[in-house]
């Protein structure tokens, strides 16, 4: 009675440990803390590569292996009906070192491939440079270029087999007649079949990449050629000093796309000759990737068709190397 009349609190009862919330935690409420934090940690550190594990499995099963079972035949004398028909070893890369038809392709596509990327690079940057400008209708323009790679491959064939048909028949054969030029026999010679082919390539292709140069010039500050405008930089000037510089990250990037996929070149020159895989009648524009084809649907060559195919890939990544060592080299002298 005398404690709670000089205002003192009350003594907590018998048995009882303070409050419901001053009580202090017991061994199952520690325990729990100690799996929810376990969880915790244990979901930040597997959610990343529970997410990635879905892609990993898929290419693991439909790029990875069928990649490494190639090496696999590129070692053993492979048919189609008779399947694995012994360990041959090296012998199919020997037999290739020696193969004029190998050399043949490989220098097609090394020819093509210059003839065909550096136009078609410089004339891509130069459409993305141009609309990039205020110019009417300039969103109409940028739909349009992308309409050559969204065309059917039969599309593609159709139009250029009228383009580039015989002596006879060829719209350009045609149009040099009436001029009086002889015409010219676009797949019987080497060099004018590149030339064809590369002209199919670039149509396809230069469209997408100025697509590239243009997201990337959108991103280059305005003010930069506002500055250029007042010191009295003319437009050429500016694209040579200015936005190359700028977009060279992007032009090196479409460089090594363009090398990987003009190494790989199949579908152009397929279409453009009349022969199958062969690529024209002594294989004057004949590639690489067309002679795997052929030796593996035409002659039953498998294990050979997976040597040639793995030289490719090594050419390739030596090219690709190359453009690293240039554009490290690049790098250092800026």
């Amino acid at each position: 009675m005398t404690s709670l009349q000089h205002g003192a609190p009350p003594s907590p009862a018998p048995g009882s440990a303070g409050g419901a919330g001053d009580r202090p935690p017991d061994s199952r409420d520690r325990a729990r803390a100690r799996r929810s934090q376990m969880w915790s940690r244990l979901d930040i550190r597997t959610s990343p590569y529970l997410f990635i594990t879905p892609f990993f499995l898929l290419f693991g099963i439909f790029g990875l292996f069928p990649l490494l079972y190639t090496v696999w035949v590129s070692l053993h004398d492979w048919s189609l009906i008779g399947g694995n028909e012994g360990f041959v070893g090296l012998d199919n890369f020997v037999r290739l070192a020696g193969d004029e038809k190998f050399w043949s392709a490989l220098y097609n596509t090394l020819g093509i491939f210059t003839i065909a990327v550096v136009p078609q690079l410089l004339l891509a940057l130069m459409l993305a440079d141009t609309l990039n400008r205020r110019i009417r209708f300039a969103n109409l323009f940028r739909m349009t270029l992308v309409l050559p790679y969204i065309t059917s491959v039969a599309a593609l064939a159709i139009v250029f087999s009228v383009v580039f048909g015989g002596e006879q028949f060829g719209l350009i054969n045609q149009v040099l007649g009436s001029i009086g030029l002889d015409p010219i026999s676009w797949q019987g010679d080497r060099y004018w079949s590149w030339a064809a082919i590369a002209t199919m390539i670039d149509w396809r292709w230069t469209g997408y990449n100025a697509l590239i140069y243009l997201a990337a010039m959108q991103s280059v500050p305005k003010d930069v050629y506002e500055a250029a405008d007042l010191d009295g930089a003319s437009r050429a000037r500016q694209f040579v000093q200015i936005t190359v510089p700028l977009l060279r990250p992007t032009i090196i990037f479409t460089v090594i796309i363009s090398t990987i996929g003009q190494m790989q070149l199949f579908t152009e020159p397929t279409i453009f000759g009349n022969n199958g895989y062969a690529g024209g009648t002594q294989g004057q524009f004949q590639t690489v990737m067309m002679l795997v084809f052929q030796e593996t649907f035409d002659y039953q060559n498998f294990g050979y068709a997976a040597a040639i195919s793995w030289v490719l890939f090594l050419i390739v990544v030596v090219m690709g190397l190359i453009n690293v060592w240039l554009t490290s080299r690049i790098k250092g002298a800026e």
